[in-house]
């Protein structure tokens, strides 16, 4: 078995440098939910440091709610929202000699385009546009997939170590209480179901099906650090390689 173990950092969280020898690959916020080009150059260096695989994490102009305020744009103004974001990272990335690997999407511009084909569509379209070779990382079984493949890019799918689901597959909003798994027992019983079995058990008990290529932790859980540390001796453990895709 294979897993890419991601993290979404450069969001001025406390535990970035001590994460990213954990994990394989990096989503690096861009500034438009958190950080900003010191922020970006920093963690950029860290990821090169450690050989890992760097992504750009792009968000709806929204800082204030961190990226996670539902928003309407239109098809141009997605574009250029995800090229102007990427663009830096990417610029930054080959200017210290590295490249760029691939788009995660951040917040609800990621939860909206997980069931909006258009809006996936307008993403992978920005992307192709950006470099066709960079990966497009979205939900396991969502449109965001669906759409990057019809754009003729690599998708990933992505599973997440501490979130909970739903019984189509989403994950269950942040506004309800329990969404995000706190317990360090629970979010590791996930992990081995989504890595080994190809399930989780969602809200209702229900086992739902879905395709583990990348994990992701976030990088603002307050338990990150000891998380990471906890799965990749686990994965470890069982023999399971970790490496970007």
């Amino acid at each position: 078995m294979s897993i890419d173990f991601n993290a979404d950092l450069g969001e001025e969280a406390p535990f970035d440098a001590e994460l990213m020898p954990l994990i394989s690959s990096a989503n690096i916020a861009c500034g438009f939910h958190a950080g900003g080009p010191a922020t970006m150059a920093r963690t950029l260096d860290l990821a090169i440091a450690h050989g890992v695989a760097i992504g750009a994490h792009p968000s709806f102009d929204d800082r204030a709610n961190f990226g996670r305020t539902p928003m309407a744009l239109s098809p141009a103004d997605v574009t250029d929202l995800v090229l102007y974001q990427c663009g830096a990272l990417k610029a930054m990335a080959e200017a210290r000699g590295a490249r760029l690997h691939h788009v995660k999407p951040h917040g609800a511009l990621y939860n909206q385009a997980a069931k909006d084909p258009a809006l996936a569509a307008c993403i992978a379209a920005a992307v192709k546009t950006l470099d066709p070779g960079l990966k497009l990382y979205g939900l396991a079984g969502s449109h965001s997939l669906r759409e990057a493949e019809k754009a003729g890019l690599t998708a990933v799918s992505e599973v997440f170590a501490d979130r909970r689901y739903l019984a189509d597959g989403s994950l269950q909003p942040r506004s309800q209480s329990g969404a995000v798994l706190d317990h360090d027992d629970q979010v590791q019983a996930q992990v081995l179901a989504m890595v080994q079995q190809g399930q989780v058990q969602a809200l209702g008990g229900q086992w739902v099906a879905l395709k583990a290529q990348t994990l992701c932790l976030h990088g603002d859980n307050l338990h990150a650090l000891a998380l990471a540390k906890r799965l990749r001796g686990c994965l470890d453990a069982l023999g399971v390689q970790i490496g970007a895709p």
